[in-house]
Formats: C-alpha cells, structure tokens, sequence
C-alpha cells in the first residue's frame, strides 16, 4: 500500500520513449505499467496532472532532416501527443482513476481544450489531467510545455521522467568516472549548458521556484516513487531547496 505524497499536486512530464520505441507509436505493456504506478499514486489523493511527448510516433528533428518545414514537424509532433494522451487516458480509466484530457490544440471530438481554472477544477475534483498538444504552438518543446504548465497550475515539482538516471558530473557513456549528481541548482544546470531538459523549460522553473526531479522512468515504480516524493534521480531547485 503506497503511502501519502509529500507534494499536494504535481506535474509529471512523460516522455514519448515512455510509451514506446521511437517510430513505433505504442507498446502496450510499456504503457500499461507506466499507468499502474500512475493509479497507484492517484490513490493517495496527491493530484497529477501529465504533461505526454509524442516521441514514440513522431521525432520532429528527424522530419526536418528529411526534408518537412520545422513548423509542420512540430504541429505533426504535437498531434502525436494526443494520440498519446488519448491512449493513456484509456488505460488509466480501465484501471480506475478519474480523468480528463485537455490539449492546446483544438481536437473537441477528442479531447477538451486546455484552460488553466478548468484544469485545476479537475484536479480539486480528484482527477488526473492529461495535458497534450504541447504549448499550442510551434517552436516549443514538451519540456518548456511542462514547466509552463506546472506554472500555471501551481505545481509543486516538475517530475522528468525519461531514459537516464538523472544528471552526471560527464556522460557516463564516455567518462568511467562520472557520477551522479543528487542536488543541482537551475542556475548550474543553465550556467553549465547542461542538456537535461530544454533551457527555456530550466528557466521557466527557476523563476517559479519550481523543483525538477530528472529520473528514469524503466527504474522499479519509479514514477510511483517519485509522485510519493522519493528522490529517485536528481532535483533541481533553488538554493536552498
């Protein structure tokens, strides 16, 4: 039995590797366990609301090196995420959790559209809320969306969920030594140009005062553990956070 979360409400942002190999949309039993840790921590009454990459089905990198505009790379990248909230959505109310999808892009047979009082509305009311569509606009990365959310909402933290273990002292794929690093300011992560999560998104947080706990999501109820407030990877704060 999970216990209480420390955090009142969080943002938890998903990358799309979450839910499956690049370019290969969905796996279902990825998926499937992403969302049983998910319902597990909505019982202890913590509100979540998830930021969804779309990364899986669509890399918007990739689509500008063969030759799409990055505008519509990124618009192409940004409906990918809805297929991807939609999918969650399902899953997660199979297993029981009240929820609503809001995108930033217009897709009303789908999803509602994402406004700031009805979402924490959703989220008092003991909802998870999927946030898809990135920031509703080109040229913004699911990361800037995260921290631009959980700002709007008053998030607690921002929780990182991705491939790594959190931030190295060097990459440890080329530096035997490397360590990671528990604790880290959003100045040094901006000041030392490191690529954990988009500079914009670094930015954003540290002027809200908003901690970045950067884990790996494949680690055992990681996203669980983080949601209950376990340091699982590496947080980013203020000093003295």
């Amino acid at each position: 039995m999970a216990g209480p979360s420390r955090y009142r409400r969080v943002l938890l942002k998903l990358t799309g590797e979450v839910f499956g190999e690049p370019g290969r949309g969905i796996d279902p039993e990825r998926m499937g366990y992403v969302c049983r840790q998910i319902a597990a921590a909505a019982r202890t009454r913590v509100q979540i609301a998830i930021v969804v990459g779309g990364g899986n089905f669509v890399r918007g990198r990739d689509l500008v090196e063969r030759g799409i505009s990055p505008i519509t790379a990124d618009l192409m990248g940004m409906v990918a995420t809805v297929m991807n909230g939609a999918a969650l959505q399902d899953l997660l109310e199979h297993s029981g959790v009240a929820t609503r999808l809001q995108s930033a892009i217009p897709v009303t047979p789908v999803a509602e559209p994402y406004i700031r009082r009805r979402c924490i509305s959703h989220l008092e009311a003991g909802r998870v809320v999927i946030l898809a569509g990135g920031t509703g606009s080109p040229h913004f990365t699911t990361d800037t969306a995260a921290a631009l959310r959980a700002r709007e909402i008053q998030a607690d933290i921002v929780l990182k969920a991705t491939n790594v273990d959190g931030v190295y002292s060097a990459d440890p794929r080329k530096d035997a030594t490397a360590r990671l690093i528990r604790r880290i300011t959003h100045d040094e992560v901006l000041h030392g140009n490191l690529k954990i999560m988009d500079a914009a998104a670094v930015a954003l947080c540290r002027e809200g005062r908003i901690p970045i706990l950067v884990f790996n999501a494949s680690g055992k109820d990681a996203i669980r553990r983080a949601i209950a407030g376990r340091i699982v990877g590496t947080i980013i704060g203020s000093p003295g956070q």
